[in-house]
């Protein structure tokens, strides 16, 4: 009988499709200090948690050839029987929390003997520390499981380094639209030998001087809003200063230097909520008035990042989406069906609620309806139009990387549109407009 540690040819073929598909789901798939995965050793990744089987699916991504992850998820996913021969076969264990029932924490027992079997056999365990999931970009509470795991893991081994736990942040550029970027920060091997003496005279203190440190690291890994009152707030002021908060630090402008910009802006806002509370309350008001203009000039904040614009990059631009209409035709037409029966499903059939679970539901049905539908369209294609064999083929190849066309091309008609409005709202002397120049001023002024 085969054990969840093992790596049967079936799996492989599923993971290597899934993570082939996870990348092209990404407009940009980044992956930042894949030189800190360790090699030859127990092996705990620790990411944050803010979009369900995604982050999961991120941290295969970047695991070693030929070496599963197993991860714990939460135990009420387990009670549905089909449901849990899926979750086994995908190398997942039930997690038993507080809420389902005190009688079943004790079935945490079992699942964590069986972890510690798989990191002495140098297998790779996948642990969210915070033990749920948030859609907010913040590190929330870490619970005591993951610790539990690696110094009973760790025991067998004293204090020669051996258990390591690799703390990992996660950034989406949109948790829910496809086409966006991802980033996968991989941070230094926490050595869990390091605490081992330490632990064996008082476990407590160790384990929450242990769990400060994941925290940290997690925190200089992702972007953490560590904030209670004002979290919109932060969200606004850090994509209302990016661009400047770029061009302080010297960066080239980038998607990795803007994630790091970000991460700036974030600790600086801490601190003067710390600090300065009253500052934070104006800005909170400035970061309000600020969206309620965006929306009345239905404007985004990159344009002002962008602004002013020249009339003949305008024409150009404008030019070459007219050129290339034909393309975003060609690619809309072939892509509808596969592109839209994942929102569809995710909408109306499985009616979602969470944005967490988006993504995931999108992509999930997305591996299945596009090499489907592709197929089908092609049989269609060939049968209906008497076109050779090898055209047919061409049609086939063609379908995806022309949707991905057509899905770039609306973004930059969009955001053309946009430039259009800017500049008749400039040009008529738009009091909005004005005031959402202004707002946005002081707002850079106050947190520089």
């Amino acid at each position: 009988m085969s054990k969840i540690s093992d790596y049967p040819f079936s799996f492989s073929i599923v993971r290597n499709y899934v993570v082939f598909t996870f990348k092209r789901y990404y407009s940009e798939y980044i992956v930042l200090g894949r030189e800190n995965i360790p090699t030859d050793c127990p092996v705990i990744f620790a990411p944050n948690h803010i979009n369900a089987l995604m982050d999961a699916i991120a941290i295969h991504s970047i695991a070693p050839y030929k070496v599963p992850v197993i991860f714990l998820a939460r135990a009420d996913i387990f009670n549905n029987k089909k449901s849990a021969q899926l979750l086994k076969s995908a190398k997942i264990l039930p997690a038993f929390r507080m809420r389902d029932g005190m009688e079943n924490l004790s079935k945490n027992n079992e699942v964590f003997e069986q972890c510690v079997e798989i990191l002495h056999k140098n297998k790779i365990l996948g642990i969210m520390p915070e033990g749920s999931q948030g859609e907010q970009q913040k590190i929330r509470p870490l619970v005591k499981g993951i610790f539990r795991i690696a110094f009973a893991a760790q025991q067998k081994y004293d204090i020669q380094p051996k258990v390591k736990i690799v703390p990992v942040g996660i950034d989406y550029g949109d948790l829910i639209k496809y086409g966006k970027h991802i980033i996968i920060n991989i941070g230094k091997p926490i050595e869990v030998s390091e605490y081992m003496e330490s632990y064996n005279e008082n476990p407590v203190a160790t384990t929450n001087e242990i769990k400060d440190r994941l925290r940290f690291d997690l925190n200089s890994l992702s972007l953490d809003f560590t904030t209670e009152n004002y979290y919109e707030c932060f969200r606004t002021i850090t994509e209302v200063a990016n661009t400047d908060f770029v061009k302080k630090l010297k960066l080239a402008d980038n998607t990795v230097t803007r994630f790091i910009a970000r991460q700036e802006i974030a600790k600086r806002l801490t601190a003067l909520e710390k600090t300065k509370p009253e500052k934070i309350k104006k800005l909170d008001v400035l970061a309000k008035n600020y969206v309620g203009l965006l929306v009345k000039t239905n404007l985004r904040s990159w344009v002002f990042d962008q602004s002013p614009f020249k009339t003949k990059s305008i024409i150009l631009e404008g030019l070459l989406l007219f050129l290339t209409f034909p393309f975003f035709v060609y690619g809309f037409i072939s892509n509808f069906i596969p592109f839209f029966i994942p929102v569809y499903i995710r909408k109306f059939v499985l009616k979602a609620q969470y944005e967490g679970f988006f993504s995931s539901l999108q992509f999930v049905t997305g591996i299945f309806s596009f090499p489907i539908f592709y197929l089908m369209q092609t049989i269609l294609f060939y049968n209906l139009t008497g076109t050779p064999l090898w055209l047919s083929l061409l049609f086939f190849i063609t379908q995806y990387p022309f949707g991905k066309l057509a899905i770039k091309w609306n973004g930059i008609a969009k955001k053309f549109m946009a430039k259009i409005r800017f500049i008749r709202l400039k040009h008529k002397k738009s009091f909005e407009l004005i005031q959402a120049q202004n707002v946005r001023e002081q707002i850079i002024r106050m947190i520089s």
